[in-house]
């Protein structure tokens, strides 16, 4: 059964696991989480528990910069959509069995990147290149099963294609 999504004002918003999420306004805030990685936002979605900050935290430990953990603002400015951090939430992220820590971040990053975590057996093995609409502005999309032991690694191979599109091989 598909998940209906919830009504914001007049505005219905839909959720993750919809491949086109739009919102009418220019800006929003969502649950979840963002990185940069390479210089690129990478924005992470899922439900509560499904692993948007530990995967974060991987990435952190391999280079990445936070941007936002638990909550980001979402921005769209002449065609391009970018995340930050609520004030009070700025540099923090949760991590799982020690509290809410401290860590570098940076202020913004443009989304090159939504990745929705899902549990292995919803990943298909040969997708089609898919994208999601984020107030009013589409990103590439990956699912992803952020528990697997080189979630990390696919994540910044997933942002090195969505920089260059060629670099990705359809399958024969």
């Amino acid at each position: 059964m598909r998940n209906q999504g919830s009504r914001v004002g007049d505005h219905t918003t839909l959720t993750p696991g919809d491949q086109r999420l739009t919102f009418s306004r220019m800006t929003h805030q969502i649950h979840g989480t963002c990185v940069a990685v390479s210089g690129a936002g990478v924005l992470l979605r899922g439900p509560s528990g499904s692993g948007k900050s530990d995967l974060a935290l991987r990435l952190i430990d391999d280079g990445a910069i936070l941007v936002a953990d638990d909550r980001v603002n979402l921005a769209a400015l002449d065609g391009v959509l970018s995340a930050s951090a609520p004030e009070k939430l700025a540099g923090m992220i949760e991590v799982r069995g020690m509290g809410i820590l401290r860590v570098p971040s940076l202020p913004r990053a443009v989304i090159g990147l939504v990745i929705d975590l899902v549990d292995p057996h919803h990943i298909e093995r040969l997708p089609e290149p898919t994208v999601c609409c984020l107030l009013g502005i589409e990103a590439p999309l990956l699912r992803l099963a952020p528990e697997t032991a080189s979630a990390a690694a696919r994540v910044r191979l997933a942002v090195d294609a969505a920089a260059r599109p060629t670099m990705r091989v359809a399958a024969s």
